[in-house]
């Protein structure tokens, strides 16, 4: 499961994939059907990474990864968002065994399950995590491939030139007391 460059944003319902950076902020694009653009700024808005999300649990937190994958095993059960919130709670009961039910809200129930719909059509299920991939494969001690710095030659009536710049002048700084 690939999640990387997907993330939700502070005050934005649904999730987005990171495109870039420029000065103003991340550049955005909206994973519904309408593709937005969005340019995010750097300073107030806050990013949170679907692989880095977490949900609470009883001994140790859940990964969000972890819950996806149980909701694909599950596939034709995943009620919709506006089901009674009972159905929510023993659907994420299956699905993320352990959870803390105190500190899992339903609200929270209603966004993860939200999310899933988004991605779920998606091949994103389907991939590999580029990490998991890259450990998976090991680099055979033949197949190195050696790079050797290039070097311009120089031609034989070239002139090693230096310049040389006159030390910059030193203010005068003074300050005068009691103006």
């Amino acid at each position: 499961m690939n999640l990387r460059g997907i993330v939700a944003v502070s005050g934005r319902p649904g999730l987005f994939k990171l495109v870039g950076q420029n000065k103003g902020g991340y550049v955005l694009e909206s994973l519904d059907a309408q593709k937005v653009k969005i340019v995010a700024n750097i300073t107030t808005t806050k990013l949170a990474s679907l692989e880095d999300i977490t949900v609470y649990g009883e001994d140790d937190d859940l990964k969000l990864l972890d819950v996806f994958a149980n909701m694909v095993a599950a596939k034709g059960n995943v009620p919709d968002t506006k089901a009674d919130a009972n159905v929510l709670k023993t659907f994420f009961l299956e699905v993320a065994p352990g959870h803390d039910q105190e500190k899992v809200y339903t609200s929270d129930m209603k966004k993860i399950i939200s999310w899933y719909h988004l991605l779920k059509d998606l091949p994103l299920f389907s991939e590999e995590a580029p990490a998991a991939a890259a450990e998976g494969e090991a680099v055979k001690p033949e197949e190195k491939v050696e790079k050797k710095p290039k070097s311009t030659p120089k031609p034989a009536n070239a002139k090693a030139t230096t310049k040389t710049t006159a030390p910059a002048k030193k203010a005068n700084m003074t300050s005068k007391k009691g103006v």
